[in-house]
């Protein structure tokens, strides 16, 4: 079974982003001199994951940053062409998170990246996530998309390491406890 994992960064209210997405107050924030460890967490991820919002952010860059297979889950995408650009390192899917993760282990990936903040939400509701590293930027932005949303039961939480930086950023890592 391939597993999912998430490396994301939320304002100190748990925002990922303004309610229209933007996330200038993140960007604004990103000391290059500091290592992060996104190289090292990535370095073994198989696929990334991200829903229609995620993309459509990724798509306003200069460039796409990615150097993995993308799965784009979206019901809306899932039968537009994918931009010439992007042939051959993404693709749009309708599947459910659990039949993409089958589908994917089947193809013999094992580990995948889970980015985006409706994506960790499905995700997590699934039962599908292993970690997460969440980096916490000391900012308040005052609204916007949350990382999580609302959740049928608890889910309990193993802190594995917490790590603040010069900067003011505080990463953690959690790995999801299974009951």
């Amino acid at each position: 079974m391939a597993t999912a994992h998430v490396f994301i960064a939320v304002s100190l209210d748990g925002f990922i982003s303004r309610p229209d997405g933007e996330i200038d107050w993140l960007l604004q924030r990103d000391d290059q001199t500091e290592d992060h460890g996104y190289s090292t967490f990535i370095a073994d991820k198989d696929v990334i994951v991200m829903g229609r919002g995620t993309y459509e952010k990724v798509l306003t860059f200069d460039t796409c940053f990615y150097d993995r297979p993308v799965v784009v889950l979206s019901e809306q995408l899932v039968d537009t062409p994918v931009p010439e650009a992007l042939q051959g390192k993404l693709r749009f899917s309708n599947h459910a998170p659990a039949d993409l993760m089958a589908e994917l282990a089947s193809q013999g990936v094992a580990r995948v990246y889970v980015d985006g903040g409706q994506m960790v939400q499905s995700f997590l509701r699934d039962g599908l996530l292993a970690d997460m590293v969440i980096t916490t930027v000391p900012v308040l932005i005052g609204s916007g998309r949350s990382l999580f949303g609302a959740l049928a039961q608890d889910i309990a939480l193993d802190l594995v390491s917490s790590h603040s930086f010069p900067s003011g950023l505080v990463q953690s890592t959690y790995r999801i406890v299974r009951g």
